[in-house]
């Protein structure tokens, strides 16, 4: 399953996530969606929220606005907290 097989995935999304060696579902769900964000973060300009839930959504198979309130605020903490 390729990166834009999953919801939230666009072109560019699957690019920016290539740069950091993400190139499939697999690698993804196995880094986790912090694990990522913090990759991008550091190799492109900072990565927002969205692209943190997005990344979550995809690896639940749902789209990112049906993340429930609170694991969206638990995500948000543990972007930051390690």
């Amino acid at each position: 399953m390729t990166l834009q097989d999953l919801p939230n995935i666009g072109p560019a999304l699957a690019s920016r996530l290539a740069d950091i060696g993400i190139t499939n579902a697999d690698q993804l769900r196995r880094t986790g969606s912090v694990a990522c964000v913090r990759q991008l973060h550091e190799a492109h300009d900072p990565a927002c929220y969205n692209t943190l839930y997005a990344l979550e959504g995809a690896i639940r198979g749902i789209r990112w606005h049906d993340l429930p309130v609170a694991d969206r605020a638990a995500l948000k903490a543990q972007l930051w907290d390690e």
